[in-house]
């Protein structure tokens, strides 16, 4: 049997390939930045063309470097940053604008006018979300509202609308060569229609009263899957074989599933641009009062069973598990883009590997409080307003002390999700999080994780990898193809690299948090 799985790790930043070998070791990486485009304040756009082509890059030289053919890969998953939204023409293949990236906060006034009619509970019930400029509905009706014939073209099945896994999907399938065109896929997974604001999630199904209400015709959605599932096959010129794309889930929820949470109780929390942290509630659909939101999380459909017959039978041991999940969900906008923003914005570092060395020249941040909110602030707060702000200077203070105020920043805007999170799920029943593992790019810096473990008075767990937003779109892949038999094998896997015990006082910590809060008041004060 073929014992490799191939991810693509489509993120925010840069794009990614990274090939698996069954038992969950990274055989190879290949990686490319590309442009983020600013076109005016709060406005962020990514280059759907740029996207796709880093993305065949980065899959062509990741398998080259593993020394690999093409038909050595069992199946292809996709991961990706969710809620950018993305609009193309069938027939062209051609996007009719840029794809408007979950940051962005242009559809802030639609979503403004739906709260006045008094909608938020009703997306809120069938949806899980809040009406937020975060997800990809208003994104969606602000490309139809703003690119002249957009409507009038989707109305009449001539446009289709994606996140970038269905982005993805179409090019890898079919694209805008007219040879091949017809057999572009157009398709996504339950994870990712789970933010469009579209979806109703006890059903897994697109909500035509929410369609209407964001005057968005059906015409143009894609169809909804299971995340282990295969959605088609990739053109052989591409790779250099048909290879099937058995999985397909969005960063967090794929996270989640690398991470082996697989329960109710289990939480994780991913540290890239922004940092996201779930906790898996299994078939409950526990709606938030602290600020939090209810999102679907990774979904198989019969494990091991493959729904094309180019791939295989299923096992006689596979058992359906295709039907709702949730997972309660926290989003920090701005995570490890603070460190981006020390090296580009402030030119206090020269690489961002350089974070920790600075930050730890100093035994603590000297007061000094960094509230990175670039773009308003998410969970728990949901304020669109907010900027930025750095508070406690003295004449004293250094760039290491901002250094380290940005560091912690991170920490302490984690801390307040989970948080929230226990309060949810101590009020329904539950019992709160006993322990927080933790991946993503900032993950590796040991000082932020012990302040993290310290804030929290929990432990913090770092798996042995920590690639884990590809790898659970690798481990989706390979149940859908049958190379593993199911959740138990993924779950002994998982293997943890440290544990960060807290070593601060309670009451120390509760001060910092009170300290914290104060600062976040202040970056929406009057």
């Amino acid at each position: 049997m073929k014992n490799h799985l191939l991810a693509l790790d489509q993120g925010t930043s840069s794009t990614r390939s990274i090939v698996f070998h069954a038992d969950g070791h990274i055989v190879s990486m290949a990686q490319r930045e590309f442009r983020q485009i600013y076109p005016q304040p709060g406005w962020v756009e990514h280059d759907p063309r740029e996207l796709w082509e880093t993305q065949l890059a980065t899959a062509r030289e990741a398998i080259a470097s593993a020394g690999l053919r093409a038909a050595d890969i069992a199946s292809i998953g996709i991961t990706n940053q969710r809620e950018t939204t993305l609009v193309w023409n069938r027939r062209t293949g051609e996007p009719i604008y840029n794809a408007i990236v979950w940051q962005d906060r242009r559809a802030e006034p639609t979503c403004a006018a739906l709260r006045d009619r008094g909608l938020e509970p009703l997306f809120r019930a069938r949806t899980g979300l809040i009406l937020d400029a975060y997800f990809s509905g208003t994104k969606l009706k602000w490309i139809l509202d703003h690119v002249a014939g957009a409507r009038e073209a989707a109305r009449s099945g001539e446009l289709a609308f994606g996140t970038v896994d269905s982005w993805l999907i179409w090019q890898l399938t079919g694209g805008a060569d007219e040879s091949t065109r017809a057999q572009a896929v157009l398709a996504t997974d339950v994870t990712n229609a789970s933010r469009t604001l579209m979806l109703d999630v006890h059903r897994n199904a697109w909500d035509d009263e929410l369609l209407g209400l964001l005057d968005v015709p059906r015409e143009m959605l894609p169809a909804v899957h299971p995340s282990s599932h295969v959605y088609g096959h990739s053109r052989p010129e591409l790779l250099g074989a048909a290879l099937p794309i058995g999985g397909v889930a969005g960063d967090q929820q794929s996270a989640l599933f690398g991470q082996a949470c697989f329960r109710a109780g289990l939480a994780k929390n991913t540290y890239g641009t922004g940092c996201f942290m779930l906790m898996h509630t299994g078939e409950t659909f526990l709606s938030s009062t602290n600020g939090l939101i209810t999102t679907s999380a990774a979904q198989t459909g019969p494990i091991g069973a493959a729904t094309d017959s180019r791939i295989g039978t299923s096992p006689a041991h596979a058992a359906p598990r295709w039907g709702p999940e949730f997972a309660l969900e926290g989003s920090v906008f701005i995570g490890g883009a603070v460190v981006q923003w020390l090296r580009d914005g402030l030119r206090a570092i020269r690489g961002s590997g350089e974070v920790q060395q600075l930050a730890e020249s100093v035994p603590d941040s000297g007061g000094v409080l960094f509230v990175p909110a670039f773009t308003g602030l998410g969970a728990p707060y949901w304020n669109a307003q907010a900027r930025g702000a750095i508070v406690g200077l003295t004449r004293g203070s250094t760039v290491a002390h901002i250094a380290r105020a940005a560091l912690e920043s991170i920490a302490f805007q984690s801390a307040a999700l989970l948080q929230a999170m226990s309060r949810d799920t101590v009020a329904a029943g539950g019992a709160a999080v006993a322990e927080l593992r933790v991946d993503g790019g900032a993950c590796v810096n040991d000082l932020l994780m012990q302040f993290q473990a310290d804030l929290l008075g929990l432990p913090v767990v770092r798996p042995k990898v920590i690639e884990t937003t590809a790898l659970g779109a690798a481990y989706l892949a390979g149940l859908s193809c049958g190379l593993y038999r199911g959740l138990p094998e993924l779950s002994a896997q998982w293997q943890v690299e440290r544990t960060f015990y807290p070593t601060m006082s309670r009451e120390r910590a509760a001060t910092l948090m009170h300290e914290w809060e104060h600062a976040v008041r202040q970056t929406t004060a009057p």
